[in-house]
């Protein structure tokens, strides 16, 4: 994933999203709470910046998953009923509305459902457009984000060395803040910020051998996004280098 994510080009062309939508990631940031970086990210990650959408016909796709694939044929059935109402609600044209091969949508690629519960018109136009703009793309993740429970300000995750503890055979799965020893943050600059609530350890493959992570609440709702681990990870090592 990092091979992928985090080239040069998508950190160069982050910072010049970030210049060119100053104004709507610092509301973001006030309305919700969402750091402009990890807005940023998303985007990156998910159409570099708007670049790569999709260019499926989402009727095309939703219909083809709901009725042609049974493994989750009940799952794009639902979305494609939300599909119907989001077109109707927003007064789209459906056979115009353009997407992944998996029915998502815009600059964030949002499914349906997410469409309708957490799009927003930040730009206050009227519309809720996911594919221009980007004011209402940025809008909608933070809001996305915030109402899967982003906490303000605290630590997504940090690195740690590979003799702490916790990741030692047979201990606990539910750990806390405070009980990280002293072996385990000897690469962590801001200890003090290391909140006291559950944490879970991430032990990811790397070339050559592996990293120790410990994540926090806020990554985990990075995994309300998109459910795998090395994605939210993916996101918030890109949003740290836009940061720096």
């Amino acid at each position: 994933y990092r091979g992928i994510f985090l080239d040069r080009a998508r950190l160069e062309n982050g910072k010049i999203f970030m210049k060119d939508n100053v104004l709507d990631l610092a509301k973001v940031e006030t309305d919700f709470g969402i750091p402009p970086e990890i807005v940023t990210a998303i985007i990156g990650v998910e159409t570099r910046y708007g670049k790569i959408m999709g260019s499926y016909r989402v009727i095309d796709s939703l219909a083809t998953l709901a009725f042609y694939y049974p493994p989750r044929s009940s799952f794009f059935k639902k979305e494609l009923a939300e599909f119907f109402l989001m077109a109707r609600e927003e007064n789209f044209k459906i056979h115009a509305l353009k997407g992944s091969y998996a029915g998502a949508m815009g600059m964030g690629q949002f499914i349906p459902s997410s469409f309708r519960r957490y799009a927003i018109d930040l730009d206050l136009d009227g519309n809720r457009n996911l594919w221009e703009e980007p004011s209402d793309s940025i809008g909608s993740i933070g809001n996305y984000l915030y109402e899967h429970g982003w906490r303000r300000e605290e630590l997504v995750a940090i690195e740690v060395d590979s003799t702490c503890g916790i990741f030692s055979e047979g201990s606990s799965v539910e750990l806390y803040g405070s009980s990280m020893r002293h072996d385990c943050l000897q690469k962590v600059p801001d200890r003090e910020k290391i909140p006291n609530r559950m944490l879970r350890p991430l032990k990811l493959a790397v070339s050559g051998g592996y990293e120790y992570w410990v994540s926090f609440w806020n990554f985990s709702v990075l995994t309300k996004y998109n459910r795998s681990d090395l994605y939210a990870m993916a996101v918030f090592q890109l949003s740290e280098a836009l940061k720096k």
